[in-house]
């Protein structure tokens, strides 16, 4: 949409979607410019907007469009563009369209455990360390129907202080990659006179080392980024509610 607009000075910009088979197909159609036929996959790719000539200086990062189909990719969808110099372009791209949550064979009693501990009002004490406000929100979301209190952290210094001032901490969710302190030294620092609170290190999947270095900094196990609500619900079955 933000290309559309920077580069249709005139004419219409349409966008919407359909449902083809399992899939959604989004569109973006503008009149604008318009892409060479031998740029039409090149587009794609990081930086290449740099060998793009334009009728004016709209110059970008040339990350925009390599960033999109980065997350598409990681959707199961496909990305493609269909152009035509002077005519304008039409960006499409597909995700799976899933109506339910489907859960593979180790999950497939969560949902019910997850009701039990919410009837039961069996609640926890959380601390959520993270430098990021988004992670931090969607944790607390996430989190809230087995929190009894949920404080944050948004370094490791801090995450050691509040581990000292609440005693009572049942669990604590250790982002890694942090100022000041990092996730690994901050949990090397609570274990010195905090031996049972759990500590889920959050860890990223292109950092594949982590997972390890987390287990013998002092962590009970690690939580994969993206963060899925389905995954936080089994650690925490496997951790307080059996």
């Amino acid at each position: 949409m933000k290309n559309a607009l920077k580069y249709t000075l005139s004419g219409t910009i349409k966008f919407g979607y359909k449902l083809k088979g399992n899939n959604l197909e989004f569109y973006v159609k503008d009149t604008g410019y318009g892409i060479p036929e031998n740029m039409l996959e090149a587009v794609f790719e990081r930086f290449i907007q740099t060998e793009l000539v334009t009728k004016k200086a709209l110059q970008g990062t040339g990350l925009g469009l390599a960033i999109a189909k980065a997350y598409v990719l990681l959707l199961g969808g496909k990305i493609w563009v269909v152009s035509k110099e002077g005519k304008g372009s039409t960006f499409f791209f597909t995700v799976p369209y899933i109506t339910k949550q489907i859960l593979n064979p180790n999950e497939k009693n969560i949902e019910s455990t997850v009701d039990s501990i919410v009837k039961k009002n069996n609640k926890i004490n959380i601390l959520i360390v993270d430098d990021d406000k988004t992670s931090q929100e969607i944790l607390e979301k996430f989190v809230q129907d087995f929190s009894k209190k949920t404080i944050f952290a948004e370094n490791g210094i801090e995450a050691v202080e509040l581990c000292l001032e609440n005693p009572d901490l049942d669990l604590i969710f250790m982002d890694i990659q942090m100022p000041e302190l990092s996730g690994f030294d901050a949990t090397r620092r609570i274990r010195q006179f905090n031996k049972n609170v759990i500590i889920i290190a959050q860890t990223a999947y292109g950092l594949s080392g982590d997972n390890n270095l987390a287990l013998e900094s002092g962590c009970n196990d690690y939580l994969p980024k993206p963060i899925r609500k389905i995954t936080i619900e089994m650690l925490l079955q496997k951790y307080f509610y059996f």
